[in-house]
């Protein structure tokens, strides 16, 4: 993948200012893969989308991230280093839908899309969004031998075999939930967090974004130079010409 040019970066943050959350994850993956069309994108399994914004992550801003997680038992703030290059594994190829089988139940079912996870993360209440997920996830659903209609599966599949279906689907597809679990150093406990690299991005890019149009607003008062001319600039040949300013 090519990194995207401060242009078309610019372009993308200046869109995604007016976008909440689910907007700004879909344009940010339109800039990790340029060629690709809205329903393509929305139609890929999460954990590809995961997978495609690190690897845009890793493009621009390199391999190390940091994270600041806060002890849900002390309060501790914690910070510490990532390397992004264990991040974002590849789901694994699959034919057909994924198969469950477990007591009387037989269960296929496709990982969730971008589409599907954010039309149930839309839903208020959390139970109806994990009753939507598991009705547009389900290919088929059998109980002892009859079949059982998708709406019908979240008031009769059993809590274990839920689990069993959540278990392989994280297996199937990794990058779909990065979740940390970090010690504290000052009380001991552990504490589980999501890394949402969608979010963790954005924040990224809107504080390059920022810096860089400042940069562009001393150039250009210095120098009497266009928007374009001096994104056209690397960015060595930027930040010295900022010192000279600074210098003179």
């Amino acid at each position: 993948m090519t990194p995207t040019r401060p242009a078309e970066l610019l372009a993308t943050w200046e869109a995604g200012l007016a976008q909440r959350d689910s907007g700004r994850s879909l344009l940010l993956h339109r800039a990790a893969r340029p060629g690709a069309g809205t329903d393509e994108l929305l139609s890929m399994p999460v954990g590809e989308r995961e997978a495609d914004l690190f690897a845009l992550r890793r493009a621009l801003f390199g391999e190390r991230m940091q994270v600041r997680v806060e002890c849900a038992s002390c309060g501790e703030a914690m910070e510490f280093d990532l390397d992004a290059t264990l991040l974002g594994a590849r789901a694994r190829t699959t034919d057909g839908p994924l198969r469950v089988e477990e007591d009387e139940w037989v269960v296929e079912f496709r990982l969730p899309t971008v589409a599907a996870l954010a039309a149930a993360g839309a839903v208020p209440d959390p139970a109806d969004a994990r009753r939507l997920l598991l009705v547009r996830c389900t290919v088929s659903a059998v109980r002892g031998g009859e079949a059982v209609p998708p709406e019908r599966l979240a008031g009769l599949l059993p809590e274990r075999v839920q689990q069993r279906l959540a278990e392989k689907a994280a297996d199937a597809d990794p990058a779909a939930d990065v979740t940390l679990n970090v010690a504290c150093p000052k009380c001991g406990e552990a504490t589980r967090a999501e890394l949402d690299i969608a979010s963790y991005l954005w924040t990224e890019l809107d504080n390059w974004a920022r810096d860089l149009m400042l940069d562009v607003h001393l150039l250009a008062t210095a120098y009497g130079w266009s928007e374009p001319e001096i994104l056209a600039l690397s960015p060595l040949r930027r930040r010295y010409y900022l010192e000279l300013c600074a210098d003179a």
